[in-house]
């Protein structure tokens, strides 16, 4: 079975806005992430306890990118963000894309109480 995607916030445009070579890598990503895979550069984002928010990272033509997804809400894969990375020291997420992604996280937790409850009523 392939899990909803849902986009949280302006990741979806956000993504759009990538080279077309990063966003097939990452929309394969999120493809597999859908029929319960993970793909090879997926990984769990520093920060968050265990492996259910994961960021997928593509290196294109000198320039780092990356997109940030949800796979511990049950039955759905949700998109919390998809930036390039600016900064040129280390590898360390910035504090204001970490922020964002908890921020939208609780979104999306928010989000999938009201799915299930819309998903049971029409199941009833």
């Amino acid at each position: 079975m392939v899990r909803p995607l849902i986009w949280v916030g302006s990741s979806l445009d956000d993504l759009k806005a990538f080279p077309e070579e990063v966003r097939g890598v990452m929309g394969y990503a999120l493809h597999l992430a859908q029929a319960g895979g993970k793909h090879p550069e997926a990984k769990p984002l520093t920060g968050f306890k265990g492996a259910g928010v994961l960021e997928v990272v593509e290196d294109f033509d000198g320039d780092t990118f990356r997109a940030v997804y949800t796979v511990k809400l049950k039955g759905v894969i949700y998109v919390l963000h998809a930036f390039q990375k600016k900064s040129r020291k280390g590898i360390k997420t910035p504090k204001q894309d970490i922020d964002l992604v908890k921020r939208r996280l609780k979104a999306a937790e928010d989000l999938h109480v009201a799915w299930e409850r819309a998903e049971k009523e029409g199941s009833e």
